[in-house]
């Protein structure tokens, strides 16, 4: 239960909610409990009179006392249906306080996640699957509401009213209080055991549920490849099992349940056979009245559900725990990207990477090794090499997704470590490897990196990217609602419009990580001398595997393993018949092979 703690914060905000819960409660079980004192008025008064209504057979008072009995009866009936409307009233009230406090701790304790999630570095989604982050924000935090709302309202209410009623009955009759309880510790551990049984149940129906929507999600997805290979029938066979284990869990969970019901009524009733039993005896003493066993009666069915509750409010509380535990663990994961001067300055793009190198946390992997280079404001860069050669790392290095390990990045003559992330990201244009598009329209994903952004900068950066004609031959234009990751629309597009968002936000720094290798030739021709014009002015890295682009750069680097083999302009790097005039020859001679 220690890791629940970490909701007292919440529970201190909202305290007024819980405090009035409390009040409302109490007055809810006070108009419980009353409506038993009137029932074992009505019952002795029916009794006392019944026998002195046989007495007085044949006598004209007979119908005198019926009456009277008759109208005693209906005011106890009415007096009793008020007094269940005002605790109906209560009751609503309760609902409205505890259960309202728990869906306002789930709001905030959902912000207080996602908020940190957004906190966390690039290496934090590295080392987490998303289906486990998307758990923790959903189930897990679920789990913790019951506990906040039905666990706290159950518990609150049982502690109140076994406060209010077991003094109560033991001034009656003890032996008989003593009785009548006696059932219900075990009912309570009964249901604890069962509902711990159904609980681990449902947990593993839930993982095969979740199993089983992962393999219809991918086949779905994968329909193409799946019809290609003639794969129907072995993915058929697949679900088919996977189905029957789903089935087989259920059925399991199905029997636990038919259980559960059986077991209360038995209890319920032993409770009362209990209560009858001994209460008869004692009738027959004359040690108590009718009216005291019917009191009695429904003071257990009273205590019944409160009781029942208690196994199912410990279940709820451990698995509440468990998930708290959960959430804990990553609301404790710190930012190590943090800056101790925290400037917010305008940069004006001056790049320097001072013997840099870079392992990747969790694998090990080493990207770059001592990498130096120096790129002034307005001028540009062209990072050149094979498939793991480190490229990306560079322009991850430069957005400050990561730290490097060893060496030191300064921009504008400062310490990357001393500008404030943010800042730094807002005055960076990126165009990711692998574009990611958002379902929404094609304007708003353009301008996604900023706020309020005039249409006419939109068309601009539309047509730089060499987008304007495709996104205009859409019916709807750059309203048109884009699919999941920008599904409608092709490769070349897709980095298009991601060209496009990173140039409308006019930055000072340009990074373009492959941005072309999605687009045909003649499309790269008509991009590249657009970039010509938006990389005037602002400093610019190029990280590309294709000479071509590379070519529009001052300068350019070659690297090889992570590090840097060549550098210089392109005449430069081709007179060095080096690695550079390698990938050159091999891409013109593709190229011709291509136009044959």
């Amino acid at each position: 239960m220690k890791a629940l703690g970490h909701l007292n914060k919440y529970l201190l905000k909202y305290k007024y909610y819980l405090l009035l819960g409390l009040v409302f409660t109490i007055l809810t079980n006070f108009f419980q409990i009353v409506p038993a004192q009137l029932i074992r008025h009505a019952f002795d008064l029916v009794a006392d009179n019944v026998s002195l209504y046989r007495q007085l057979d044949g006598f004209a008072l007979q119908d005198d006392i019926l009456q009277s009995l008759s109208r005693s009866i209906v005011i106890y009936a009415v007096v009793i249906l008020l007094l269940a409307l005002i605790r109906g009233l209560f009751l609503f009230l309760v609902r409205q306080t505890i259960i309202v406090m728990s869906r306002l701790v789930e709001y905030d304790l959902k912000n207080e996640i996602y908020q940190h999630y957004q906190s966390l570095p690039v290496s934090f989604y590295q080392a987490n699957n998303t289906g486990d982050l998307m758990n923790r924000i959903s189930e897990d935090v679920s789990r913790v509401r019951m506990y906040l709302g039905p666990s706290i309202m159950y518990g609150i209410n049982l502690v109140v009213l076994f406060l209010m009623l077991i003094p109560y009955m033991f001034t009656i009759n003890p032996e008989l209080t003593l009785y009548a309880l006696l059932p219900l510790p075990v009912l309570s551990f009964s249901i604890y055991y069962v509902n711990n049984i159904i609980n681990k149940r449902s947990e593993e129906i839930q993982k095969s549920q979740s199993g089983l929507s992962t393999f219809v999600q991918e086949a779905f997805s994968g329909i193409r490849v799946l019809k290609s290979f003639v794969r129907e029938e072995d993915s058929y066979q697949r679900f088919s099992r996977a189905s029957d284990e789903y089935k087989r869990k259920s059925l399991k969970l199905t029997r636990v349940n038919a259980l559960f019901f059986p077991l209360i009524m038995s209890l319920i009733g032993l409770s009362n056979v209990l209560v009858i039993f001994i209460g008869g005896r004692q009738i027959i003493a004359g040690e108590i009245s009718y009216g005291n066993v019917a009191e009695f009666i429904v003071y257990v069915n009273m205590l019944t559900w409160p009781v029942t509750a208690l196994g199912w409010v410990s279940s709820i509380a451990q698995r509440a725990a468990a998930s708290q535990k959960r959430i804990n663990e990553f609301l404790q994961v710190k930012n190590d990207l943090t800056s101790d001067k925290n400037l917010d300055i305008e940069l004006k793009g001056e790049i320097e990477f001072d013997r840099v190198s870079f392992v990747y946390p969790g694998s090990g992997i080493k990207a770059l090794d001592k990498v130096s280079f120096h790129v002034l404001p307005g001028e540009s860069l062209a990072i050149i090499g094979t498939t793991g050669a480190g490229k990306s790392t560079i322009a991850n290095l430069i957005s400050r997704l990561y730290d490097a390990t060893e060496g030191e990045i300064r921009l504008d003559g400062h310490p990357i470590a001393d500008l404030n992330p943010a800042s730094l990201r807002r005055q960076i244009g990126y165009v990711p490897q692998d574009v990611f598009l958002f379902s929404d329209t094609i304007a708003n994903n353009i301008a996604f990196g900023l706020r309020e952004v005039p249409q006419e900068k939109i068309l601009e950066a539309a047509k730089n990217a060499d987008l304007y004609d495709n996104i205009m031959a859409f019916p709807k234009q750059f309203d048109t609602m884009l699919g999941e990751r920008g599904i409608t629309l092709s490769g070349g597009q897709k980095q298009r419009v991601s060209i496009a968002r990173a140039i409308v936000r006019d930055p000072r720094i340009l990074i373009l990580d492959d941005a072309l290798s999605a687009v045909d030739t003649n499309t790269e021709h008509i991009i590249l001398n657009s970039m010509k014009r938006i990389m005037h002015g602002r400093t610019t890295i190029i990280i590309s595997h294709r000479i071509s682009a590379a070519r529009l750069a001052n300068q350019i680097i070659v690297l090889y393993k992570g590090r840097v083999v060549e550098r210089g302009t392109h005449d430069e790097l081709l007179a060095q018949n080096g690695i550079y005039r390698s990938l050159y020859d091999k891409q013109l001679q593709a190229h011709e092979i291509i136009e044959e």
